[in-house]
């Protein structure tokens, strides 16, 4: 219990190994909770301009599965 330990060294060895950095196509540096929260506002955004512009063309099923696409390749590649 009397050991003393060295917190330089310690936070040298953990400043030595630098942090694994994703390489996605987002322009920033995110993780997974960041890349879900992309996709969320993106799926929002969707629906309302299809709901504005497309609707009366296309059902919003169509929408649905396009926006749930999208948000599951911004979360796996982003």
């Amino acid at each position: 219990m009397d050991k003393t330990v060295d917190l330089d060294a310690a936070d040298e060895e953990a400043s030595a190994k630098p942090p694994a950095v994703r390489h996605g196509f987002l322009p920033i540096s995110t993780n997974w909770f960041d890349r879900l929260f992309i996709g969320i506002y993106l799926f929002v955004a969707l629906e309302l301009l299809w709901m504005r512009f497309l609707e009366q063309a296309i059902p919003l099923t169509v929408c649905h599965v396009i926006a749930i696409a999208l948000g599951a390749l911004i979360v796996w590649k982003g």
